[in-house]
């Protein structure tokens, strides 16, 4: 067996389709049904399942994906380990991150890593938190930016900051009428037990955010009324300004006033939080750029 034939072999299982696996691996079709075809007679059992118009994967051909997808990565590790030994300064991070976050701890972090490290590429991985604790646990990235708690029990984390969580109102909202005559004193802060009867607007599932909302009231005693679900952040924001709904949104995330469309935001009394991290997968090698990365992440957000 060789390497690439694990390559091969995974991309098929990805494409399901020869033609396309064969595009991204920039092979001629035949070429790569000749290598998949020497593959299975070397080991003896059938992968793919060739149908007339697509590829459907055997058991034996779901073990050997995924075991190949293991040796690949830990090939990949090997490499960083001996580029390390070697003191090559030239390397490769994969660096996963929810949309909303990267949005705006990026733009400080990969400046000032760049001017440091400036022969090491870094590839973005934007996902929803659920994807991402996938893509980090199975080496897909080096590490990934996301939220507490996570769900993948391979994954470990390093601590970067705890970012206040913030009510988003529509300009004339009632709340804002009764709630804020005195912008100083916390009894005019609204509880989250307030919003029981208020429509709210929030994030699809799968991302972390989203789940945060929800655990923010249920922990208050009740569901939340959701009224509608966006992927994107700012378009929750407009929503919010344009009065179809309230919102709970992370404090970075939150608009500067006199921008188009934006909602009032007020303080809650409990001060909740969310915390971001840095994950990556537990005992997995970390190579000297990606602990430079981390380092400079935690020097970045700790200004």
């Amino acid at each position: 067996m060789e390497l690439r034939q694990f390559l091969y072999a995974i991309q098929i299982a990805t494409e399901k389709n020869f033609s396309r696996a064969a595009e991204k691996l920039h092979l001629a079709q035949p070429s790569l049904s000749q290598q998949l075809s020497k593959l299975e007679k070397e080991i003896g059992v059938l992968l793919f399942q060739r149908n007339t118009n697509s590829v459907e994967i055997t058991h034996a051909g779901e073990v050997f994906v995924e075991k190949a997808q293991k040796i690949l990565d830990m090939v990949n590790q090997l490499k960083k380990e001996m580029e390390d030994i070697s003191q090559m300064r030239k390397g490769k991070l994969v660096v996963g991150s929810l949309p909303i976050t990267g949005s705006h701890i990026l733009p400080l972090v990969l400046p000032v890593f760049q001017s440091r490290y400036p022969e090491i590429e870094i590839v973005l991985v934007e996902e929803t938190s659920n994807r991402l604790e996938h893509l980090t646990s199975n080496g897909q990235t080096d590490i990934s930016l996301l939220t507490l708690p996570l769900h993948e029990p391979s994954l470990t984390y390093q601590s970067l900051i705890d970012e206040e969580i913030w009510l988003a109102l529509p300009p004339q909202h009632a709340l804002l009428q009764a709630k804020t005559s005195d912008e100083h004193s916390e009894d005019s802060w609204v509880q989250i037990s307030d919003l029981e009867k208020e429509p709210f607007i929030v994030l699809k599932k799968g991302q972390g955010f989203r789940q945060i909302t929800e655990e923010l009231c249920l922990t208050a005693g009740f569901q939340p009324k959701i009224v509608f679900e966006s992927s994107n952040i700012e378009t929750v924001q407009s929503l919010v300004a344009a009065g179809m709904g309230i919102a709970f949104i992370p404090s970075m995330i939150a608009r500067k006033q006199g921008m188009l469309f934006t909602p009032t935001y007020i303080p809650l009394q409990e001060k909740p939080y969310r915390t971001l991290v840095i994950a990556y997968r537990k005992g997995r090698y970390l190579s000297k750029a990606a602990e430079a990365f981390i380092a400079t992440l935690l020097e970045v957000t700790a200004d």
